[in-house]
């Protein structure tokens, strides 16, 4: 949850959650906003990097920048029914946080007092490191769907960014220059997450990412020609390290009944019973999308050992049809990596079939390097045929 008037102290609960009537009426104004007929979770959601996509990046502009270690929220920035400025922060699950902290101000270009209001912006809140060993939140803007009513989101990507900077991103930034104190004040400090040309693969590797203060977890390559699509978007390409290739699953544990031993029955226990103290059959589910008893298909076996288990059983937290991040370990065995209790479902099962391609598939950083100038010639080269074209007009 976040302090009255400072920093968050949650990224996973970075507000007052909106239920019932509330969220129901905020999902409607934000469909109308986009104008949008279904009220679901209306970000883009990346695809999984792949060989071929190598190609792709040779024959259309991307953009790349860092994949933080965060939390994926769409800012939304609304007027509350007083007429004053008011903030939202929807998540994946499309769950509504009101920032209750009332310092959050995004002035307008001209009017430091006035704000901006049906404005929605994409992006990812995480935890900087401070020299001093503290950690601050910062909400880090990588997209803009729609700015004070105006949709961009068939603008190319340079210019739904640019938009962004010049109507709220510089009077924001001027506003702590003015006034530094109040930076202190905040929930969370708002920055532009910094994008490369897509062939600036080196750059990446040896200068942004050694940098960063938060984690990260890979590269995203973004199409700059395309619109801003809801849902699954082919021109968004998530890149991960080989290793760090994972997937969402639902776990379900299943726990031998087993007969009791010589000095079980000398204790009076005669009846079989369920051992919940042995290693479990653990077995991963994935989402089908369908709804009733089809909801979910078994996809794997996932390896627990004796050790991990005690560790697990030692959180006292329910285990059993939890959403579990899994990966592949040496021996091609899934492992859990992590929960995930920001997510409310497993992947769908076309997700995981472009996970799995990725693994068999796998890119690595060596690939890219040597793709990049490739990449770079072919940039150049459309670039020059569009100077070419303006001139001949």
């Amino acid at each position: 949850m976040e302090g009255p008037d400072g920093p968050i102290t949650s990224i996973a609960e970075p507000g007052v959650k909106a239920e019932g009537q509330l969220l129901y009426s905020m999902r409607k104004e934000v469909a109308e906003l986009l104008g949008r007929h279904q009220t679901s979770f209306p970000g883009a959601q990346p695809v999984s990097f792949a060989r071929q996509h190598l190609e792709e990046l040779t024959k259309q502009d991307y953009y790349v920048c860092e994949k933080s270690d965060g939390i994926r929220y769409l800012l939304y920035s609304t007027s509350d029914e007083g007429g004053g400025e008011a903030h939202y922060l929807i998540d994946r699950k499309n769950d509504y946080w009101f920032i209750t902290n009332r310092n959050l101000h995004f002035p307008l270009e001209n009017d430091q007092g006035a704000f901006h209001t049906a404005t929605l912006v994409d992006g990812e809140l995480v935890w900087d490191s401070l020299p001093n060993g503290k950690a601050e939140p910062r909400f880090l803007v990588f997209d803009c769907l729609v700015m004070d009513g105006n949709k961009l989101m068939d603008r190319t990507l340079d210019k739904r960014l640019a938009y962004f900077k010049e109507r709220l991103y510089n009077p924001y930034k001027k506003l702590f220059k003015d006034f530094p104190d109040e930076l202190r004040f905040q929930p969370f400090y708002v920055e532009m997450k910094p994008f490369q040309l897509g062939y600036g693969i080196e750059m990446m590797f040896k200068q942004v990412l050694p940098s960063l203060k938060h984690g990260n977890d890979g590269l995203i390559f973004t199409c700059r020609n395309t619109p801003y699509k809801h849902g699954t978007d082919p021109h968004i390409l998530k890149w991960k390290p080989p290793e760090e290739n994972t997937v969402d699953c639902r776990l379900r544990l299943t726990f031998p009944t087993v007969e009791p031993d010589e000095l079980e029955r000398r204790e009076g226990m005669t009846e079989p019973f369920v051992d919940y103290d042995s290693v479990p059959k653990a077995e991963l589910f994935v989402f089908t999308g369908d709804s009733g008893p089809d909801r979910y298909e078994r996809f794997h076996d996932v390896f627990i050992t004796e050790d991990e288990w005690e560790i697990l059983k030692g959180l006292n937290d329910p285990l059993d049809d939890r959403i579990v991040e899994c990966n592949l370990d040496d021996q091609t065995r899934w492992r859990i990596v992590r929960f995930r209790d920001d997510k409310s479902e497993a992947n769908h099962k076309s997700t995981i079939t472009s996970v799995l391609e990725s693994i068999n598939d796998r890119v690595s950083d060596k690939d890219l390097y040597k793709a990049a100038s490739r990449i770079r010639d072919s940039w150049k080269a459309r670039q020059a045929r569009a100077d070419q074209e303006k001139r001949s007009r």
